[in-house]
């Protein structure tokens, strides 16, 4: 296996996957593309490790293929599964509707920076310590 540059996200890992869970629901390439409303090509550049879906086409892959999208994004690199609450936080944040990909990515990264500033994520790699939103530590911090 071999990374191009600094890509955050498995794709190719998550294209067999895509393929392994669309054979399992014994759909054809064409209808999980038309039940995610994505074209045929599209959905065979990701199923191949070509290219890198957003949030939002992870979600109606997902959909399509009754499997939750947390599923697909833990597949993807977007969420670690090591950290539930975490991973749920990251979760609603991808999944708001009213927010575009951009805005979702930023508020991703302010998210990691304040649990990295709060000593909960030191090493990326392991994302094992709990979130505490409710627990002041010093309520006057961050002002």
């Amino acid at each position: 296996m071999h990374h191009r540059g600094m890509a955050s996200l498995n794709v190719g890992n998550l294209g067999e996957y895509l393929r392994e869970q669309r054979r399992n629901a014994q759909l054809s390439l064409r209808q999980l593309a038309d039940a995610a409303g994505v074209s045929n090509p599209y959905l065979s550049q990701i199923e191949r490790g070509l290219r890198k879906p957003s949030a939002d086409i992870l979600q109606q892959l997902a959909k399509a293929l009754r499997i939750s999208a947390e599923t697909l994004y833990v597949q993807a690199g977007i969420l670690d599964e090591r950290s539930p609450e975490a991973a749920g936080t990251r979760s609603v944040i991808l999944a708001d509707p009213s927010l575009n990909e951009r805005q979702k990515q930023v508020l991703l990264q302010i998210y990691e920076s304040f649990r990295k500033e709060n000593g909960l994520d030191a090493d990326p790699d392991t994302d094992s310590a709990a979130d505490h939103p409710h627990t002041p530590q010093d309520p006057q911090a961050s002002n």
